[in-house]
């Protein structure tokens, strides 16, 4: 079995069950035994130890004013209740709420260095709480929703429609013939880093992740594919996607990409991947480990697929 990707090793028991007591998630919000991890404009609250790891706190360090925002329930880990509260209302909230000595750090910094296990626990809460600041208003009637069950639903009280946190479906393919796969170099932040990645893109209503596959490769790079085989996946918690990782056989050869969405895509030798990878080959860069990409084009190059 694989190991998990970063932000794909989450080892909290979700609750579904204890979530739907009203009375037992008031007494853990207010339990010192409960723990709540803070984050403020999406950035999630650190030590500074060497290594790093989450600020977890307790309840009595998360009371102030100006947080209105009601706690996401996480759920459990060794039968404590685990929480993140959005505290973004806050201006300074490491002076309003003491928190000297810890530091707020980017989410995607943060993977790159916390255990996997801590990794995971952060996306799911990042992820859950990017949601709820998006989805605060009935889709359906317009009205002010309600965070219920801890957070895993709004409810109108207006209209009474439920709308549940979503995680939108990603393919991200390896496409190779013989010895050359197909990288592609995306318009925006790709392109300004000059990186080349795997081709992806977002998987269209009534679609299987095969058709899928073929519909993106074929849009973004204009070549045909055959076989697709599923390799792994990882929770990409920006803002609530979830990557599925393949590799494809390509049955045509002829690039003719679209510019408009991408910059660059070519077939690249695996000879030049394998340098890649290891930071030696001037002309390409590849993604780098905290990224699904970088273990599919890794797998490709080194004949695991």
């Amino acid at each position: 079995m694989r190991d998990p990707h970063v932000f794909g090793a989450n080892p909290l028991d979700r609750g579904e069950r204890v979530r739907r007591d009203d009375t037992w998630l008031g007494a853990r919000v207010r339990d010192p035994a409960s723990r709540f991890l803070l984050f403020w404009n999406l950035n999630v609250l650190l030590t500074t130890d060497n290594p790093v790891s989450p600020a977890w706190l307790p309840p009595d360090r998360v009371a102030g004013p100006g947080i209105t925002v009601e706690p996401c329930f996480l759920g459990l880990r060794d039968a404590t209740a685990h929480f993140a509260i959005d505290v973004s209302e806050l201006d300074d909230p490491i002076t309003e709420l003491n928190l000297d000595g810890l530091q707020f750090e980017e989410v995607r910094a943060a993977g790159a260095v916390l255990p996997a296990t801590d990794a995971g626990i952060v996306a799911q809460a990042r992820a859950q709480i990017d949601w709820h600041h998006r989805h605060r208003f009935c889709s359906v009637c317009g009205s002010p929703s309600n965070q219920q069950r801890g957070g895993q639903v709004r409810k109108c009280p207006d209209c009474g429609a439920q709308h549940f946190p979503r995680t939108d479906p990603v393919i991200i393919v390896v496409v190779s013939r013989g010895d050359r796969c197909i990288l592609g170099q995306s318009r925006g932040r790709l392109s300004r880093m000059k990186m080349y990645s795997a081709l992806a893109g977002f998987i269209d209503q009534g679609e299987s992740i095969e058709e899928a596959v073929r519909r993106e490769v074929m849009e973004e790079a204009g070549v045909r594919v055959g076989e697709v085989r599923y390799h792994s996946s990882q929770p990409w918690p920006f803002p609530s996607s979830l990557m599925i990782g393949c590799h494809a056989e390509a049955i045509s050869t002829e690039i003719q990409f679209d510019e408009v969405e991408m910059s660059d895509v070519r077939w690249v030798k695996r000879a030049d991947v394998l340098l890649a990878l290891e930071g030696k080959n001037p002309d390409l860069n590849v993604p780098a480990e905290i990224a699904i990409a970088h273990h599919l084009i890794k797998a490709w190059a080194e004949g695991e697929a």
